[in-house]
């Protein structure tokens, strides 16, 4: 499944992402939170400001007084917390300097050229920062997308990054809004193995299932129908169905002869899940299997393969096949 991060840089993962507070896309100067659409600051109405109206000089005095105690005591005024946090967000954390946002690939470009050129610039600048930083600080990823959601939130590539960096980062109820918002936008199915796999991890592993049988899986990539056969397996399994599960998993092309990545991961959700039912030898033979053709190192099978024949259970964090 190819995903936004992995257009946009050349330090993207084989499986996922970024694939895509409120914001705008429309100003020239991209709104910062609390301003209006008209340009105008929130507290000023149209046809002038709030002066030019009659005032009531014993409630202006009442007011000055309220804001004169709050003072006092230190504390903030109603709605400036929420101001602070919308305005960190929107801000994000600090850019690298070596980052232009040319680095994103020309079709997340051309997704981004209905933006003022500023605006664009920064939202782009913020996706390769992400990309860059998604396997060692999933977390400062995530804030780089929101800022860059902060901008652009009507932009399609954009709520795909957040999806993938919020799923980067555990935030899977975050992740999974985002992801329907991008495929609600464009119409792509790409996001469906995702979608399916936060479900999982939001502990409604029936709702994956559904994902899962859906037309549109027939029509994904083989690397993506691989990855929802993974999530659907895993899904099997929290339900308790291990012998289902495994039969999802034998269904798939697990002979197949190649050494890409998305055949690596099946071989060793199977593996995995042979041992988690109690079938260690057939598991061993299928994570020898696994390190036979991961080149790239994509699984631990070879630590997985140390452990067993030490005769320890070699058991993976988690429950269900590992994606």
């Amino acid at each position: 499944m190819e995903s936004a991060r992995d257009r946009g840089s050349g330090d993207a993962r084989d499986r996922r992402t970024p694939r895509s507070p409120r914001g705008s896309d429309a100003d020239a100067g991209a709104r910062r939170p609390g301003q209006r659409s008209t340009g105008r600051p929130s507290g000023q109405r149209e046809g002038g400001p709030r002066g030019a109206q009659r005032r009531d000089p014993g409630r202006d005095q009442a007011r000055d007084q309220r804001g004169d105690r709050r003072a006092t005591r230190g504390e903030r005024p109603p709605g400036s917390e929420r101001r602070t946090v919308d305005q960190e967000t929107y801000d994000g954390p600090p850019l690298p300097e070596d980052v232009t946002g040319k680095e994103l690939d020309r079709s997340v470009l051309a997704q981004l050229k209905g933006l003022p050129e500023k605006l664009a610039a920064r939202v782009a600048r913020h996706l390769v920062a992400a990309g860059r930083l998604l396997d060692e600080d999933p977390e400062t990823a995530y804030r780089h997308t929101l800022a860059a959601r902060a901008r652009a939130a009507r932009v399609a590539v954009v709520r795909e990054a957040v999806g993938e960096a919020a799923y980067a980062a555990g935030h899977y109820g975050e992740a999974l809004a985002e992801l329907r918002a991008a495929r609600r936008m464009n119409g792509a199915h790409d996001y469906l193995p995702l979608m399916a796999d936060c479900e999982r991890a939001l502990k409604r592993p029936e709702r994956a299932l559904e994902l899962a049988r859906s037309p549109a899986v027939a029509g994904l990539a083989p690397e993506s129908r691989a990855e929802m056969t993974i999530v659907e397996a895993g899904a099997r399994f929290d339900l308790g169905e291990v012998a289902s599960a495994l039969r999802t998993l034998e269904s798939a092309p697990l002979r197949k002869d190649s050494r890409a990545a998305w055949v690596v991961r099946l071989r060793y959700a199977y593996a995995d899940l042979l041992l988690r039912a109690g079938r260690d030898a057939e598991a061993l033979e299928w994570f020898h299997r696994t390190a036979g053709i991961d080149a790239d190192q994509v699984t631990d099978a070879a630590e997985r393969i140390e452990g067993l024949e030490r005769g320890g259970s070699a058991s993976g964090a988690g429950s269900g096949p590992q994606r």
